[in-house]
């Protein structure tokens, strides 16, 4: 059965997900990208994963990364979530070159950020699967995360909010 790509994609998109940025330096070049596909995997030790498109202009400098830095992105930062999904351009312009303590271009504003080293790549269909190893994080705190949900950024409403699982359900649902 041949599945109609567009289809799939839109009904993919019923998966609502945050969105981030990872970052990382290789040979001295600054290079970041917005994903989707942030996951996490293992907590011992702690993994997670994100992917990028066989046709991304920078795969080649994404697998060369020896450092990553992944930023979880506030509502507020739709306008850098968009800059980050273009291919092209000067992504940097007018952000500082601060860096993350792994060498990592630094985005500030974000809601929480992980420093990782590289652990695992797998091919992955027409994207590459990075498996990364975190070796530093932190947060902002409870902020409202940025959220892409068919094919729109939306937002969260506390007031909907729900009350975490019972510990019954810590494995299932990851808290």
């Amino acid at each position: 059965m041949a599945i109609d790509q567009r289809e799939f994609r839109n009904v993919l998109g019923q998966f609502a997900t945050g969105i981030a940025i990872v970052t990382a330096t290789v040979d001295g070049v600054r290079i970041g990208s917005t994903i989707s596909s942030f996951n996490s995997v293992s907590l011992d030790p702690p993994l997670v994963l994100f992917s990028i498109a066989n046709k991304a202009l920078s795969l080649t400098q994404w697998k060369a990364a020896k450092a990553l830095a992944i930023f979880i992105l506030g509502e507020h930062q739709t306008e850098l979530s968009n800059r980050f999904a273009r291919a092209g351009g000067d992504k940097w312009s007018g952000l500082d070159d601060t860096l993350t303590s792994n060498g990592s271009p630094f985005l500030p504003g974000a809601i929480a950020h992980f420093e990782c080293s590289p652990y695992a790549t797998y091919a992955g269909g027409d994207h590459e699967i990075f498996v990364c190893e975190v070796t530093r994080f932190a947060s902002a705190g409870a902020k409202a995360p940025l959220i892409f949900h068919a094919g729109k950024y939306c937002h969260l409403k506390p007031a909907d909010a729900m009350q975490a699982p019972s510990d019954v359900d810590v494995w299932l649902h990851g808290w």
